[in-house]
């Protein structure tokens, strides 16, 4: 199964992230229009991932003769869901430069939780599950 374009929206979310960092600490009050436009982007990335895994991957490693695959594949889709209703009410929420400028501490202190647990999430399928995948 060719993962590269799973792996190209892992690289435009570290991107989006990374940007997210810099202009919080640059100053939220300051960037607050940047950071909303960057959060939009980023969540634009993100639903259109999920919604491939869930379609594509997902079902591909379900049809699978794997049961290791096939059970991999299942955590990580529900592991997902999880993650993803956290960032959806993230994204909502902070997607309004006017949130951000009137509440700057409060978004930098869930970003930090939520930006974290995406990175991780994104680290663990690069780095454990992809590979199991490309390998079978």
């Amino acid at each position: 199964m060719n993962l590269e374009k799973f792996k190209q929206q892992h690289m435009e979310i570290i991107n989006c992230i990374t940007q997210l960092r810099h202009f919080s600490r640059e100053g939220i009050v300051e960037n607050a229009v940047e950071l909303s436009r960057l959060i939009v982007a980023m969540s634009s990335i993100i639903k259109l991932h999920l919604a491939v895994e869930d379609k594509i991957l997902y079902p591909a490693l379900e049809s699978m003769n794997n049961p290791v695959l096939k059970r991999m594949g299942k955590r990580f889709q529900e592991e997902m869901a999880c993650i993803a209703s956290v960032y959806i009410d993230f994204a909502k929420k902070w997607n309004s430069a006017n949130n951000l400028a009137k509440n700057s501490e409060e978004f930098r202190s869930e970003a930090n939780k939520v930006l974290k647990i995406l990175y991780e999430r994104m680290q663990r399928e690069n780095i454990d599950f992809y590979p199991v995948i490309e390998a079978s």
